[in-house]
């Protein structure tokens, strides 16, 4: 094989290790970018090369989420992670932990441990990897290591659900929460929600959104029956799609720009969490996208004309 196709091979993997490490797919494909470049340029023939492109797309990634951490802390109303539509990477062996920690429940639980925690979890709990790859992708002991893993493992643990809902069970509440959702029928949202379900969008102050956070099953069932149908007057529509393993919908304004993306967190026969991804510079990859300034304009014309 040549070098390219040797790198091809493991680009998938790469790609999932880095997307976990710093939640974002625009970053996730420069560090393999990056990777791929100071492989290029090296005459050394690793041992492994597995191990050795691991290890270097972990350094660029802890590199850029270190500075990215001061970033997120002046970043405007909730930080969520990049939809990622299809994970590139899979192994049967490991298919459980890689679906649960791809999801947008447990990426906002990572962004809760620190740089190091974060990768040493990433490369040991979710790909397998054995402690000396990780202490060698991270440049510390295995002990160190050990103890990293340790406190990240109580952090996740502690943020978990304690019940998670099977595949079709979640397929199922989503199709007809999105069903109620389009006809902007409050009882039947109200009998799909938890109690104390939680609504939130990212949209980093760089497009408008339903409103900052939102709690409790008949204030989030109202507000989006209050919504969306006339969303649905100016046009805009949703198709369903799986994102970061979980049901979702993506929005598209009547040109098809994607206006939003989201994910439901679906346990135990209810919705627990809905969130939202606004912030166009987080839905570029997902495809073209829309003014969501103009759609709010016009949504708002709509509705002081009808009301």
């Amino acid at each position: 094989m040549s070098k390219v196709e040797e790198f091809e091979e493991l680009r998938p993997l790469l790609f999932s290790i880095a997307y976990r490490i710093l939640g974002s797919v625009s970053e996730a494909e420069d560090a393999v970018q990056e990777t791929w470049l100071r492989y290029d340029g090296t005459t050394t023939r690793p041992t492994s090369l597995k191990a050795y492109l691991s290890t270097t797309v972990t350094r660029i990634a802890l590199d850029v989420l270190r500075s990215a951490r001061v970033r997120r802390e002046q970043y405007v109303g909730p930080w969520f992670p990049e939809p990622l539509l299809s994970d590139p990477y899979e192994d049967p062996a490991r298919a459980m932990e890689l679906a649960d920690s791809v999801s947008m429940a447990a990426l906002v639980l990572l962004e809760r441990l620190s740089p190091l925690e974060r990768a040493v979890f990433v490369l040991r709990e979710v790909f397998g990897f054995e402690f000396d790859e990780v202490a060698a992708a991270v440049g510390r002991s295995e002990a160190a290591c050990r103890q990293l893993v340790v406190r990240a493992r109580r952090h996740m643990r502690d943020g978990r659900p304690r019940f998670e809902a099977l595949r079709e069970e979640r397929e199922e509440l989503a199709s007809r929460f999105f069903d109620a959702l389009r006809e902007g029928d409050v009882a039947s949202l109200r009998d799909l929600l938890a109690a104390d379900v939680s609504m939130a969008g990212d949209s980093g102050g760089k497009a408008p959104q339903l409103a900052r956070a939102v709690v409790g099953a008949d204030n989030v069932a109202r507000l989006l029956a209050s919504v969306f149908p006339w969303m649905a007057r100016i046009d805009v529509t949703f198709e369903l799609h799986e994102i970061n393993g979980q049901p979702g919908a993506i929005f598209r304004e009547r040109e098809g720009g994607v206006l939003a993306v989201m994910v439901l967190d679906v346990r135990a026969g209810q919705i627990r969490a809905i969130r939202s991804v606004i912030n166009p510079d987080k839905l570029g990859h997902v495809g073209p996208v829309a003014d969501a300034w103009a759609v709010d304009r016009e949504f708002r014309g709509v509705r002081r004309r009808w009301s």
